[in-house]
């Protein structure tokens, strides 16, 4: 049965492999993110705009934590499928034994840490200090969940390299359910507050890591290890933490300059606070097809690449450009037509749903670049592309640092520039990316004769998807 769940994308329809795979992948992301819309829409409506706005202040050093740990496991990943797609079971096997070496003890260093600097980490980002006790509260919790997530991502990773992007949709929902009726009892009914929403957040997070484990260990073929493969191997680990690290330090930069666009937003009060929050959630949602489309043509670009199927990393690129215009087209009118209904969902305060449709109705006209940055990136992480990561976090930081200053203290633009920012960031970002493509890639990849990357090109495929 688990035969049937390894994908080889080596062979077959490059949109049928990327559509297949990505659809799993894609009800699993959305669930994922239902942990913290559950949160946030009971914590919203139930105990009050003020809780709400603590757990939307922790959200960029959360995220800095699971970025740390995360990225590594993301790289394993990506060497998993080369090996997949290179027919060498042995080294899958030990893959995947040395990676979950490496993320037992990551997330269990950078839990730690992060339980015992969340005061001075949230004093430095200014958090308002009617929310600061909530927001070392949730922080802490969510420390604690680290582990877990890290584990869950773990299994996630290596089950996607081989192509099976299902199994981890089934516990993942499974831990959603949990997540929600716990919330409803800790907070709506036990009236726990913030302990309750962060205490069903972990529980959830722990059935998904332990579930996923388990099914993987019992049923899956490349799970079944023999005394020979449980090893830990420098060279295997040098490759892993060769192409995770440059992520995990991409995702942690991300992290950091989100962590600076905070300190912005703090600076406005608790109301733009609890704005920021619902657009951000919402704009979660958002990157979902996206980090699908991505994780989606990795694995394809990955399995081919070690194949030595070069044509087939190009075809797939120029498949995932096309589904992303089309995604972009229907996102933006969503947000452009329902953004004040979508952020109403969150808070019943008139001033923080209109603020906050408001930066919906901005950022979206910047999806077209958010989309090109995660299907670049995809592939070139995909055939190896370790510096690319990095790179583009360095240049995210520098955006994240400097445009939202400038546009709310210098240009006039008040509040508005928070979300105008968030798009000017992701324009730059987009651009660097069309940079690495013109360079790494088509030097990795035999690119057909006239097909670069230009704007004329890119103008043509959104014509022939549309």
């Amino acid at each position: 049965m688990m035969k049937s769940k390894i994908t080889d994308m080596t062979t077959g329809s490059p949109l049928r492999h990327i559509l297949l795979f990505a659809l799993p992948t894609l009800i699993g992301n959305i669930f994922q993110q239902v942990y913290n819309l559950t949160d946030s829409v009971i914590v919203g409506r139930f105990i009050g705009s003020e809780a709400f706005a603590a757990v939307g202040a922790t959200s960029s050093i959360t995220f800095l934590f699971f970025a740390l740990c995360n990225g590594v496991g993301n790289g394993g990943g990506i060497v998993t499928s080369q090996y997949y797609g290179a027919h060498d079971d042995e080294r899958v096997k030990n893959c995947i034994v040395n990676t979950g070496f490496i993320m037992l003890i990551v997330p269990a260093v950078f839990g730690l840490t992060g339980f015992l600097s969340a005061p001075a980490l949230l004093n430095i980002l200014g958090t308002p200090a009617e929310i600061m006790s909530n927001a070392v509260l949730y922080v802490r919790f969510m420390c604690v969940s680290l582990l877990f997530v890290s584990l869950y991502n773990y299994f996630c990773n290596m089950l996607r390299a081989l192509g099976d992007s299902r199994t981890p949709l089934y516990f993942l929902i499974i831990s959603t359910l949990v997540n929600v009726v716990l919330d409803i009892i800790f907070v709506c009914v036990f009236s726990l507050g913030i302990v309750g929403a962060a205490s069903a957040t972990v529980i959830a997070q722990f059935i998904s890591a332990l579930l996923s484990g388990i099914h993987a260990c019992r049923t899956n073929p490349y799970f079944r290890f023999t005394k020979s493969d449980m090893y830990i191997s420098a060279d295997m680990c040098k490759r892993i933490v060769r192409l995770g690290v440059p992520m995990s330090i991409q995702f942690a930069l991300i992290a950091i300059s989100s962590m600076a666009l905070q300190r912005v937003v703090n600076s406005f009060g608790t109301t733009v606070v609890a704005a920021f929050t619902a657009t951000n959630r919402i704009e979660q949602l958002i990157h979902q097809p996206y980090m699908t489309l991505a994780a989606s043509l990795s694995t394809f670009s990955g399995q081919n690449f070690g194949a030595k199927r070069n044509d087939r990393v190009y075809t797939g690129y120029r498949t995932g450009l096309r589904i992303m215009v089309i995604l972009t087209a229907v996102l933006v009118t969503a947000m452009q037509l329902f953004g004040r209904s979508i952020a109403g969902m969150f808070v019943s305060d008139e001033n923080v749903i209109g603020l906050a449709a408001q930066g919906l109705k901005i950022t979206s006209l910047f999806y077209i670049t958010l989309g090109m940055i995660y299907v670049i990136r995809g592939v070139l992480t995909g055939i190896g592309d370790a510096f690319f990561s990095l790179f583009n976090g360095i240049v995210e930081v520098i955006g994240r640092f400097t445009v939202p200053v400038l546009l709310t203290a210098y240009l006039g633009f008040g509040e508005r520039g928070i979300w105008i920012s968030s798009g000017i960031v992701w324009a730059i970002s987009g651009i660097t990316a069309w940079f690495r493509y013109l360079t790494y890639f088509r030097s990795r990849i035999e690119v057909p004769k006239g097909s670069a990357f230009t704007l004329p090109a890119f103008l043509s495929a959104t014509r022939r998807s549309v």
